[in-house]
């Protein structure tokens, strides 16, 4: 499966372009601001739907249009071809359609064309909230499996609809235990669905994950995940019904697995015990956390799709040591990834680093 043909329009600072890739290794080259970048998230948008950095469709309209157009050709792993195009006309709904037929719902394209990006600011999933955790393993998991993506979503729904009837309640001092039932059933059946194929999830990506990471590391330390969830509570159930004067008075539902979060931790070695990696994790080691968790991200949508993913590598060079780029450029030669898209500011570092690979590379001057 790859990327063969793209076309934007009015897509962020792209006017009118169009381009045909390599199935194997695409450089896109240029000055920073000259809109590598938001090419990648052209090939990320039309692979999920959505922008990797925007939060709202229409900021990727380009400034002074009133839409924007993401067109691509795709091959399937059966040789098939299949155009898939996506469209925003400002305050309207987004349409996203398959050979000029549009998808009944958006949902049915995740995980179709799989893709994994990886990026400067990934280190964030270490440092930050949880709530980027959460994004990052609910996105992987939405690709992999289409009922957890329906319930995910059902699940958000119904929680944004909980929410607005607490402030509801709020403002008129008056909570109706009745009308609240019709909600909290479905969202603590939806949530514990979520729960269970986090966890189980969770225990299938372990091996791999280690696995890259000690590739990575030349085995200098472990590291694992922990999956925190109050929904685990035998409990849990009763309480959230407990604490719905909380939630009445925060107005805002406090407890479920929309507050759960995933634990990275590091050996700390001299027979001391583990640690966060957020708090004594080294630069260094955060890097290589992050890393690990793409290419298992990557291993495993190959495993279950049957397809090696599209991968992004958005400035990767000027944020890693050269034993990790080598690591990197080694993979790349033994043929275990399929299509690249590469990013860098400096062209001719990449042209040395990726000179005895062997594959097809095309480079993009971008900006010029």
């Amino acid at each position: 499966m790859h990327l063969e043909k793209l076309s934007l329009t009015n897509f962020k600072n792209y006017e009118d372009v169009r381009y045909t890739f390599s199935r194997q290794v695409n450089v896109l080259v240029g000055p920073n601001g000259s809109g590598k970048t938001n090419l990648l998230d052209a090939v990320y948008f039309l692979s999920l739907s959505k922008s990797a950095f925007q939060s709202q469709d229409a900021m990727s309209i380009l400034h002074d249009t009133d839409y924007f157009i993401i067109d691509g050709i795709f091959e399937e792993h059966d040789d098939r071809t299949v155009q898939i195009t996506i469209s925003l006309q400002r305050g309207q709904r987004k349409v996203l359609m398959a050979d000029k037929k549009p998808y009944e719902r958006i949902s049915e394209h995740i995980g179709r064309f799989p893709v994994v990006l990886v990026a400067p600011n990934d280190t964030d999933l270490v440092r930050e909230h949880s709530e980027d955790r959460r994004h990052f393993f609910d996105g992987v998991l939405s690709q992999l499996d289409p009922e957890y993506l329906r319930n995910y979503l059902m699940y958000q729904q119904i929680l944004k609809q909980r929410n607005s009837l607490l402030k509801l309640f709020a403002e008129r001092n008056q909570v109706d235990n009745d009308l609240l039932d019709t909600y909290d059933e479905p969202l603590l059946e939806l949530g514990q669905k979520i729960h269970d194929r986090r966890r189980q999830f969770i225990d299938e990506f372990l091996p791999g994950f280690r696995s890259h990471y000690a590739y990575l590391s030349d085995d200098r330390e472990e590291v694992t995940i922990q999956y925190e969830s109050e929904v685990s509570n035998p409990g849990f159930a009763d309480e959230f019904r407990h604490f719905r004067r909380r939630d009445t008075v925060l107005q805002r539902t406090t407890m479920g697995i929309h507050k759960d979060d995933y634990s990275f931790i590091i050996e700390s070695g001299n027979g001391q015990p583990p640690v966060p990696l957020k708090k004594f994790g080294s630069q260094g080691q955060q890097k290589t956390f992050v890393i690990a968790l793409k290419l298992a991200q990557f291993a495993q949508l190959q495993a279950e799709k049957d397809v090696k993913p599209i991968l992004l590598l958005d400035d990767i060079f000027d944020k890693l040591d050269d034993r990790r780029i080598g690591k990197l450029i080694q993979q790349m030669d033994e043929g275990v990834f399929g299509q690249l898209f590469i990013t860098d500011a400096r062209p001719e570092r990449t042209r040395q680093l990726l000179t005895n690979v062997k594959a097809d590379i095309k480079f993009f001057e971008i900006g010029a």
